[in-house]
């Protein structure tokens, strides 16, 4: 699955771009593609990996534009599709996280996640999650690092879920600036199509409102976890139409 190549269809739909912007894009050399004779076709393990680095590097606005347009395709921005509660559970929060080096991290994060009973393929996940890192740092300059695997293969998990580890103290993770990260969100997504809605609320959560903060004087895993859904509903609240 994570060596197929994907249609010019199945890119516009898997990206929640309009055909138009693919092709610009392909025009201008900025995505990863090939030509099948006369039709452009995309390598989907490339595709995932350019596109949760260039979602990565969006601006505040490109990510809520983003947000709202894969937000039509996935879930409503309502209370009643809140990711997070079918996301996560309080044992998938780790307070204390050790490690003062990245891959230290990484392993210890996967250790997490494989705590949780979710994943059926604990190597291949460390493994994806180190290849990941190696192109381009998750880490984000508000100190948060959205870990996760190149590609998603439903052979890997139960089911899409997503843990988070607080550090012991803040590390240099290739966040820009050099700044540092403490909280590092492992996103474990079955689903392509829910794979980078769900960087896209996570990264929102953690520019939009105050839950890094509310998360770092956090007491417990359930303190930790009723904060996120707080803040997650306050977030939908402010992005729901009138």
């Amino acid at each position: 699955m994570s060596h197929r190549i994907l249609t010019l269809n199945e890119v516009v739909d898997y990206l929640h771009l309009p055909e138009r912007d693919i092709l610009h894009l392909v025009k201008r050399h900025e995505i990863p593609h090939r030509q099948q004779g006369p039709d452009v076709v995309f390598p989907r393990q490339e595709i995932d990996a350019w596109a949760s680095t260039r979602l990565l590097g969006m601006e505040d606005k490109e990510i809520q534009a983003f947000h709202r347009s894969s937000t039509a395709r996935v879930h409503d921005l309502s209370e009643r599709h809140a990711l997070l509660p079918e996301m996560m559970q309080a044992n998938y929060i780790l307070p204390e996280l050790e490690g003062k080096t990245p891959p230290k991290i990484v392993r210890n994060m996967v250790d997490l996640a494989d705590s949780t009973g979710m994943v059926w393929d604990k190597e291949g996940l460390l493994s994806g999650v180190e290849s990941r890192e190696e192109l381009f740092s998750t880490a984000m300059s508000c100190g948060a690092a959205l870990l996760h695997p190149p590609h998603h293969e439903p052979y890997m998990f139960e089911d899409s879920f997503i843990a988070l580890g607080r550090s012991l103290t803040p590390i240099y993770f290739g966040a820009p600036g050099g700044a540092t990260t403490e909280f590092f969100f492992l996103i474990c997504s079955q689903e392509d199509r829910i794979h980078l809605h769900l960087l896209a609320r996570i990264s929102m959560l953690c520019r939009e409102t105050t839950i890094l903060e509310d998360l770092h004087a956090a007491e417990s895993a359930g303190e930790m976890y009723d904060l996120l859904l707080a803040a997650e509903e306050e977030m939908i609240h402010r992005h729901s139409p009138v």
